[in-house]
């Protein structure tokens, strides 16, 4: 009996120092990565940092956090962030994010609330630190632009894990619920006002593959760029619209897009209507990208098209319209 106390005694020392080098490890790296950041030129300030959690978990919490990088222009704060992880398997976390975010980008100033905004992130268990897969999930979500604007959405999902037999690739699946556009958008695309207010599904399955991997240095100068981008499906509903997609793209190191996506609209009449409100149509082209897709559907509501990407242009066709997007 005294030799099976002592056992359990050595065990309970030995795992309490464990996770006390462990705790201790876990803010000395974040710490060391919050330098790092602000020796390349980040703006970093908090107010605390601490993990606790003893003995089968290592939860640190970050108080009164901002991080800013000059070189692209993006910003994030918020009053509370907490990495959650189970102290027998470190490499796999889960990140909690505050219910009131600040977000600030070259174009505006955002805030973000939300019900939940929750992710889990699993890493390969190495010095690199890879992502292996990951899962984040959004609720009752509002974002508001210091200009005005305002979106919402009821429910978001992000998954995503490392492609199979494709270095530097993560398939990627995304699912947006109730996702309500800004009023002045809504009144540009709708303006008589005959679609619901929120789109009832925008849901994408792709594989994105980059030219670096996703791992611990891609916060670092330089970040992984994407090179190719399969688009397994993508499907839009809106009202008695749906837009669904299909195509592969590669990219080049400017972020120009090369390759072909087939589009198939159901009433695309009302959708080419929205294109040139938006601006993804130039208005003196409307004739002419009509007259074509009312020949390529047959007179029908649906029409199945081909979008060429190539030399920085998008085409319906050998009908441009317009530029492409820069995907960087």
């Amino acid at each position: 009996m005294r030799i099976l106390i002592a056992v359990i005694v050595i065990a309970a020392l030995a795992w309490g120092g464990y996770w006390f080098v462990g705790a201790s490890a876990v803010e000395r790296g974040l710490t060391a990565w919050l330098e790092a950041r602000r020796a390349d030129g980040w703006t970093v300030a908090y107010d605390g940092l601490n993990t606790s959690g003893f003995p089968n978990r290592f939860d640190t919490t970050v108080t009164g956090l901002t991080l800013a990088d000059p070189q692209s222009g993006l910003g994030w704060s918020g009053e509370i962030a907490q990495i959650l992880a189970l102290s027998y398997k470190p490499n796999h976390v889960i990140a909690a994010l505050p219910h009131l975010q600040s977000i600030t980008t070259p174009f505006d100033d955002i805030a973000v609330t939300s019900d939940r905004m929750r992710g889990s992130v699993v890493f390969a268990p190495n010095t690199s630190l890879a992502l292996d897969h990951s899962a984040f999930i959004a609720e009752t979500v509002t974002v508001t632009g210091r200009s005005g604007w305002s979106v919402s959405l009821d429910e978001g999902r992000l998954a995503t894990r490392r492609a199979v037999a494709r270095e530097n690739a993560h398939d990627i699946g995304l699912e947006l619920l109730g996702f309500a556009p800004t009023s002045d958008l809504r009144s540009r695309l709708d303006p008589e006002g005959t679609l619901p207010a929120a789109l009832e599904t925008l849901k994408i399955d792709a594989t994105a593959a980059f030219d670096a991997p996703w791992d611990r240095s891609a916060l670092g100068a330089d970040r992984p760029e994407l090179t190719a981008l399969d688009v397994t499906s993508a499907r839009m509903i809106w009202g008695d619209m749906t837009l669904e997609a299909t195509g592969a793209l590669t990219v080049d190191e400017a972020g120009t897009p090369t390759g072909l996506v087939t589009v198939t609209a159901t009433q695309w009449r009302g959708m080419l209507d929205m294109a040139v409100a938006a601006g993804l149509v130039q208005d003196g082209l409307k004739d002419t990208v009509e007259k074509g897709l009312a020949l390529l559907s047959g007179g029908s509501d649906s029409v199945t098209m081909p979008l060429n990407f190539a030399k920085g242009l998008v085409s319906l066709g050998p009908v441009p319209l317009g530029p492409a997007p820069r995907l960087r």
